[in-house]
């Protein structure tokens, strides 16, 4: 009888290994069988096909099915980069792949998904950039997963031809449907790395924050993802024919119109013409003066955000969104302390002089902060608040705001960018750097397994509410809790976007 139910037991432990398998570095994914790399326990697989390569006669159209291959593929590097300037060895037009770091012990463990979208002004960017890196950030228990997705002209030029042979009769956005087509295959392929495919939190900075905003306003993307976060994103200006950071939309007639001069520029008298162009011409001084950026189509984006917000009309998913203290340091490079009243009445125009009190100049022969603030906020900072403004009264999901607030004693704020190496957790210096670092990879993978920020080690973080304006400011050693920063300018710069969306402000804005 003791054989019997030794044997039973040993019985029951084969049959359970069999039922739940170990999750192994060579998986089954659509299109084929991929084989990955183990890092201390880690599966880390990179440069997956999730779309036909977008060349010759796919070159400007939405991504295709991807292309089946024969044997194992072996993903252990990072596939190039869309076609940008910089040294072409690392880019290519053949650039629709992803990767992915798990943490899973067996593909049943379905792990909350993170998918990471990166910056670059949709003109330059890449899944390979060492601070976007995954394997860290992933250890706290996520599937991590980066996308590439197409920028510059080649992601998003919109021309008269490409409107007329596209059946949904719109054109450019191509980089935006290739993060919905990485995310639609992330739904399908996700739990065969122990991920969970309805478990989704998106996430990017710069334009990959922006990317977030979109699609989280995109009728495309719906179901695809159950959270945001959005790092110095947001996307909730009108549109203008002459755009400045914050106001960079374009309608899609507009946009048709700068590509018909590139068309021209380049040469080229048809479409034809222009697929048979070597890729590269799309990219570096060629392209001075035409930059890229997705467009008000009716499809994919299919109006103002602000107004689809207000409207209702938008995919209601938690949200945690936030900017850096002194971004205006990073996009007030053509401005300066002579040259700085000009600049804001081109811009704003009758409500230039509000605007030039409400964010003043106050250092004789300097852009000081408080005047640089008024960049940041048209940027981020009021994108970011009037996001979570809408959703938080429009909405159901849970709605929380941050401003990030580390910097060297010498600056005076935190430039552009500076939060992306703390969120993946490549902080290595500084006992305080360190802290708010692991303290914001906590935060934000808190936030993709619940739906909740909070957690065990780090400060409650309330939820924002228009009536309750509650901002955690993350600055180390301890992040805490505040108001809206700079809030009673910030109602003056929207008193400004509001009169923008009016008869008037739009023809002003012609």
């Amino acid at each position: 009888m003791k054989k019997l139910a030794f044997f039973s037991a040993v019985s029951a432990v084969i049959l359970a290994s069999c039922g739940n398998p170990q999750l192994s570095n060579i998986v089954d994914v659509e299109g084929g069988q991929i084989e990955g790399y183990i890092q201390d326990s880690l599966k880390i697989f990179k440069g997956i096909p999730f779309a036909a390569p977008p060349v010759g006669d796919l070159r400007w159209k939405a991504p295709q099915p991807l292309i089946p291959w024969q044997g194992v593929k072996k993903t252990t590097e990072f596939a190039k980069g869309p076609i940008q300037g910089g040294d072409p060895n690392n880019f290519s037009e053949d650039c629709l792949y992803l990767n992915v770091w798990t943490p899973a012990k067996t593909p049943q463990d379905k792990l909350p998904v993170m998918v990471w979208i990166y910056g670059g002004g949709f003109s330059f960017g890449s899944t390979a950039d060492p601070s976007h890196d995954g394997e860290l950030l992933s250890r706290n228990g996520v599937v991590l997963v980066s996308i590439t997705y197409r920028v510059g002209n080649l992601g998003f030029l919109c021309h008269p031809e490409l409107t007329a042979e596209n059946p949904n009769h719109v054109s450019g956005n191509y980089g935006i449907l290739d993060q919905i087509a990485g995310l639609q295959w992330v739904k399908k392929n996700i739990d065969k790395f122990g991920g969970d495919p309805n478990n989704v939190t998106i996430f990017g900075e710069s334009a990959g924050g922006i990317s977030v905003s979109m699609l989280c306003a995109s009728p495309l993307a719906k179901g695809l993802f159950q959270r945001a976060i959005s790092q110095s994103g947001g996307s909730f200006g009108p549109s203008r024919a002459t755009t400045y950071p914050g106001e960079n939309m374009k309608t899609l007639a507009m946009a048709e119109q700068d590509g018909a001069q590139i068309a021209e520029k380049l040469g080229a008298k048809s479409l034809a013409d222009l697929r048979a162009l070597p890729a590269e011409k799309y990219a570096g001084g060629d392209m001075s003066g035409f930059g890229a950026w997705p467009v008000v189509d009716g499809y994919v984006i299919k109006d103002d955000q602000y107004v689809m917000y207000q409207n209702g009309d938008f995919n209601d998913v938690d949200i945690l969104v936030g900017y850096n203290s002194d971004e205006g340091a990073s996009f007030s490079f053509a401005d300066t302390y002579e040259t700085h009243p000009k600049f804001v009445a081109d811009r704003y125009g009758r409500f230039a002089d509000t605007l030039l009190k409400a964010y003043p100049l106050t250092d004789e022969g300097k852009l000081n902060k408080t005047a640089r603030d008024l960049m940041r906020d048209a940027a981020f900072g009021w994108q970011t608040w009037a996001w979570a403004s809408l959703q938080s009264q429009k909405g159901k999901s849970k709605v929380y705001l941050y401003y990030f607030d580390q910097h060297p004693a010498d600056s005076e704020g935190s430039h552009h960018g500076m939060d992306v190496n703390y969120v993946f957790q490549h902080v290595t210096q500084g006992e305080s750097d360190i802290a708010l670092s692991k303290a914001m990879g906590l935060y934000w993978t808190n936030f993709a397994k619940t739906g909740n920020p909070d957690g065990e080690g780090v400060p409650h973080w309330p939820e924002f509410t228009t009536e309750n304006q509650k901002v955690m400011y993350l600055t180390g050693p301890v992040p805490f809790v505040g108001t809206t920063p700079s809030l009673e300018s910030m109602k003056v710069l929207d008193a400004y976007f509001a009169w923008r969306r009016t008869p008037e402000g739009k023809e002003w804005a012609k």
